[in-house]
């Protein structure tokens, strides 16, 4: 692959991705979005709606918060793969490429955050099975160091190999298939024990006015948002032909889709049999096999941090063409264990939730613009679209002044119809050379 180079002059995050290296087919594309679904981040999230709101509200959200939020991954995956740009070259293409560097080096600085969580997260995991199932005291500063590196050491070792390997070799032979055996394990546990206490009295049971329906759906799209501006760098490897648009578009719906509805309502299942005061990972471990399924939820959680920093290494390429997507993902990753050492996440983790305020509005205004059958590169050339950079901006204000004035209707679903309208309907009209397609972003390196 070309993106395999230790060094590159050419920007590869902002020209299409040549026919040849497009390999990826339905089962790929939905393979690696369900993995990247899976997560303990979304069960705990998961955990937050109950008692907030009842059971069955939190039912409904889940359900339909994830089938929107994968919905708007599918429709991003598409756009990608029908140009072939990396998410980068889509923000360069919708807002111009001066202006587009802000956005790139928000979703970067985002990467990097999400990143170092993930470490923080499989490093607390790996703790907890040290001292549950070996009696190991992994909980002191040496402790914590030393499996942080280790977990850093193996994402740095992904990072060195290929992507598109990485998904078709491991991902989708046999991560998927030991992660899927999993969480059937764990939802069979955990629905035995509900069974135990009363089907009935868990599923009647109300929220205590915390959160309401549009908050739990807020929160649900949370999840699957935070991956808007990662997803088109995956999906540019999906084959061309139609059916693989088809296959790009598919595969991540049902994909993410599953996965977010899954680990969502698992979370929700933990937290309503465990006793009160136990935490997610402990509650886990506790379940029969829980511990081998917890190994084996922790090693897909690999995945996500390899996704984080694989995208991000992508954007910093687009805007630092002379070091390959490699290796600043070698830095990026080295960037990341080091700031896990050192860093609250637990205390940063609203800050990166907040980012959805940044980034829902952003692709609001990108498929507004590319994603109604418009050509994909007729803004392309325009070193700043002022009418996107404008309703980009005013849809991260309406979206803290809905959460701070109105939020029963909720933020994300509101702001990201606001900014796709106003996007589709000052769309510029497409020029005669815009239809040539994606060769004429590849001119521009700016």
């Amino acid at each position: 692959m070309a993106h395999d180079n230790e060094a590159s002059s050419a920007n590869e995050a902002l020209a299409p991705l040549p026919a040849s290296q497009r390999v990826f087919g339905w089962h790929d594309h939905a393979s690696l979005w369900f993995s990247l679904g899976v997560g303990l981040l979304v069960m705990q999230i998961g955990a937050y709606l109950v008692p907030a709101v009842g059971t069955r509200d939190a039912a409904i959200a889940i359900v339909l918060g994830s089938l929107l939020g994968a919905g708007l991954l599918a429709w991003t995956a598409r756009i990608g793969c029908e140009s072939g740009l990396a998410s980068a070259g889509l923000m360069h293409a919708t807002y111009g490429s001066a202006f587009a560097r802000l956005p790139v080096l928000l979703n970067i600085v985002q990467l990097v955050g999400w990143t170092t969580f993930e470490l923080v997260i499989m490093r607390e995991g790996t703790q907890a099975i040290g001292q549950q199932a070996f009696g190991l005291a992994l909980g002191g500063p040496l402790g914590g160091a030393l499996t942080t590196l280790l977990w850093g050491a193996v994402l740095l070792a992904l990072l060195a190999g290929s992507m598109v390997k990485l998904v078709r070799r491991f991902v989708s032979r046999f991560g998927l298939p030991l992660v899927v055996l999993s969480l059937l394990w764990l939802t069979w546990q955990f629905a035995t024990r509900l069974q135990a206490k009363g089907l009935d009295a868990f599923w009647a049971r109300p929220g205590d006015g915390t959160m309401g329906m549009f908050g739990a759906l807020d929160l649900v799209i949370a999840m699957p948002v935070s991956w808007l501006p990662l997803v088109a760098d995956y999906a540019r490897h999906g084959k061309r032909s139609a059916g693989g648009l088809g296959s790009a578009f598919s595969g991540t719906w049902i994909g993410y889709a599953l996965a977010n509805v899954w680990c969502y309502a698992l979370g929700v299942m933990v937290v309503s049999v465990a006793e009160p005061g136990t935490g997610l990972v402990t509650a886990l471990l506790l379940a029969q096999g829980g511990l081998v399924a917890l190994g084996l939820i922790l090693i897909d959680e690999l995945d996500n941090a390899y996704g984080d920093v694989y995208s991000g290494s992508v954007s910093t390429h687009s805007l630092l063409p002379h070091w390959s997507v490699r290796r600043w993902g070698l830095l990026l990753a080295a960037l990341c264990t080091a700031l896990a050492l050192v860093l609250p996440m637990h205390t940063l983790e609203p800050f990166l939730l907040m980012l959805s305020s940044v980034f829902v509005p952003l692709y609001g205004v990108i498929l507004g613009r590319l994603g109604t059958g418009q050509a994909v590169l007729s803004v392309g050339m325009r070193r700043v679209d002022l009418g996107a950079a404008l309703i980009w901006i005013a849809g991260i204000a309406a979206y803290h002044a809905l959460a701070k004035w109105a939020p029963q209707f909720g933020s994300a679903l509101p702001t990201l119809a606001a900014t796709f309208l106003l996007a589709w309907a000052s769309r510029p009209k497409a020029t005669p050379t815009a239809a040539g397609g994606a060769s004429a972003l590849a001119q521009n390196r700016g």
